[in-house]
């Protein structure tokens, strides 16, 4: 897969849904698999199955 990156735009109960920057495509993804400390307009790259917080 290719790399995207996110950002975090609504928590629904254990699930966040992400929007990718380019597409504006929304992705529903459950929390446990994001990085601790994520909230609404957390900027995250995904890359290698791997989610990371950007700067």
């Amino acid at each position: 897969m290719e790399p995207h990156d996110y950002v975090v735009t609504r928590f629904d109960g254990e699930y966040v849904i992400l929007t990718d920057t380019a597409t504006q495509d929304e992705l529903f993804i459950a929390a446990a698999l994001l990085p601790m400390g994520i909230d609404m307009g957390t900027k995250l790259h995904y890359e290698n199955l791997c989610y990371e917080i950007m700067d």
